[in-house]
């Protein structure tokens, strides 16, 4: 039975929280195995420099859930196994010594090529000490997962972490400059704001509410941090109970396959959209779509904040559109580098939306350069 001390220590979770945990633990159950097979990746490092007391209630149900580090350390663990000549090293931090102890309990022990270790501390002060250590590591691997208690980014501390051969995860917790910004007083505060945007703050305060200026301008940050490699940066927006967004989970990668995992896995969490949040219109209602070059055609209604399948399948309509005997392959090549939209993991539904409401033709033919059968695909001219 849970004491009233160690309750305490466990925040409460709302359900687009417990979202968060699932999306993160569903990525990284596929990322590990997929550097395990990495003949480049000996040891693969996880990373939460905030980590908490590891265990919450959910406010709704009342009941304990476990939060990222205690869910992921579970699921390297079985990495670990499956993979006994490669190494898992898991890194939590708190700042609070009482959480650490508490997240300590939930924690599994460690084996052979299986460690967990803590620290009590700074967290930007932790990032600088393990940066340093990590950068240019050769056959490793890590997964930096960055969630700030406020909405403060440390991005002097995250510079390493953005230069080598690894993946960052940042929540940027856009309602607290969308609430606050216009209303600021104090210095402190306006600092916060400009370390976290790197702008002055007379040139932050006409973003307003606008939470694309926000979300662009911490893109662009990212964008100069990384260098000149090529990089991929994939951010999914999470709602609360009164279809607000709260904040978005940024995933930044320099490896294609992470993008497109990302996007594949926040796909499947969130149920075949794009978002936790709720669509109170009907999706399927018919509406006369006057874009450009479709001419009034049926379509159906869209919520940029939160995509479903009927989108991808408008998009590729629209992408295709008067194109003949496209490869199936073509189809989804055209949304990997697509910043929102997975490749992976909706097809058959994509095909079907394709198939009902835009009438997309299909048909099996042998190719005689791969001997091999494919599929084409017909798209109608929407001029």
């Amino acid at each position: 039975m849970t004491n009233n001390n160690t309750t305490k220590l466990m925040n409460k979770a709302s359900a687009h929280t417990i979202k968060k945990f699932e999306l993160i633990e569903e990525y990284v159950k596929s990322w590990a195995q997929k550097l395990m097979l990495n003949d480049f990746c000996n040891t693969l490092v996880f990373i939460d420099c905030m980590c908490n007391s590891g265990i919450y209630i959910n406010d709704e149900t009342c009941l304990q859930t476990e939060g990222t580090p205690v869910r992921v350390a579970k699921v390297l663990l079985d990495v670990a196994r499956t993979y006994p000549n490669k190494n898992i090293e898991i890194y939590l931090n708190d700042i609070n010594a009482l959480k650490v102890e508490e997240i300590k309990k939930h924690l599994p022990h460690d084996e052979r090529n299986f460690h967990v270790i803590t620290k009590v501390g700074d967290a930007s002060e932790f990032l600088h000490t393990i940066g340093s250590q990590l950068y240019n590591a050769k056959f490793l691997h890590y997964f930096l997962f960055y969630d700030p208690y406020k909405a403060i980014i440390d991005w002097e501390a995250l510079f390493p972490f953005f230069r080598n051969w690894g993946e960052v995860m940042i929540n940027h917790i856009v309602s607290d400059p969308v609430r606050a910004i216009t209303q600021v007083k104090r210095t402190v505060t306006k600092e916060k704001y400009e370390n976290t945007y790197l702008e002055d703050f007379e040139k932050l305060v006409p973003y307003g509410s606008d939470k694309q200026a926000y979300e662009k301008r911490v893109k662009d940050i990212i964008t100069t941090l990384k260098g000149n490699r090529k990089y991929y940066v994939a951010a999914f927006p999470f709602y609360n109970s009164q279809n607000s967004q709260v904040y978005s989970l940024l995933h930044c990668t320099s490896n294609e396959e992470g993008f497109k995992l990302y996007k594949k896995c926040a796909w499947k969490v969130f149920g075949g959209q794009s978002s936790t949040k709720h669509l109170h219109s009907n999706p399927d209602q018919l509406v006369m779509d006057f874009g450009v070059g479709t001419s009034g055609i049926i379509s159906t209604q869209t919520d940029e904040s939160c995509f479903t399948v009927r989108d991808i399948a408008k998009y590729l309509s629209r992408e295709f559109a008067g194109c003949q005997d496209v490869p199936l392959d073509a189809l989804w090549s055209h949304l990997d580098n697509h910043p929102v939209f997975p490749s992976d993991g909706f097809r058959k539904e994509i095909k079907a939306e394709l198939k009902s409401m835009y009438n997309v033709k299909q048909r099996l033919e042998y190719n005689l350069t791969t001997g091999k059968k494919e599929y084409l695909f017909s798209f109608q001219n929407l001029d």
